[in-house]
């Protein structure tokens, strides 16, 4: 086992703070451990590749959907599906 020998104070916004922490619940181990793993692996703590493979295949596989017309529509659309909690 290696020995740690420096000490790196970062500041996250919490909604990176969030993907790490549970990544190290998920995992049972500390946040520090999290993120000199993915330093190690030089990558990432996105969502899993399986369900970013799932979550394509599912967009790919949907069908099509009218769309309005113009973006304000669109705007409009979103802001009333917000509003009801979709």
């Amino acid at each position: 086992m290696c020995m740690l020998e420096r000490r790196l104070h970062i500041l996250l916004d919490d909604a990176r703070y969030r993907l790490v922490a549970a990544a190290a619940r998920e995992r049972k181990t500390s946040v520090a451990s999290v993120i000199r793993d993915a330093i190690d692996r030089d990558r990432t703590l996105s969502i899993d590749p399986e369900r970013k493979r799932a979550a394509a295949d599912a967009l790919l596989a949907a069908e099509p959907m009218e769309l309005p017309d113009t973006v304000e529509e669109l705007k409009d659309e979103l802001r009333e599906s917000r509003a009801r909690g979709l």
